[in-house]
């Protein structure tokens, strides 16, 4: 959340190089409306993203 603390882990596992889906389901999950921010860790790369969450 905007705070920094971590809400969800979505994927934690080691994949082997390619292409690869995950999605999130808000409809029965405890987020609420708001700001939130993922990040994408593969090796070294590292990336933060913004996500909005309106229900």
């Amino acid at each position: 959340d905007v705070l920094g603390r971590e809400i969800a882990t979505l994927v934690d596992e080691i994949n082997d190089p390619g292409i690869y889906n995950s999605q999130l389901s808000i409809l029965n999950s405890q987020l609420s409306t708001g700001i939130y921010f993922y990040q994408l860790k593969a090796g070294n790369f590292i990336e933060t993203k913004k996500m909005v969450v309106v229900k």
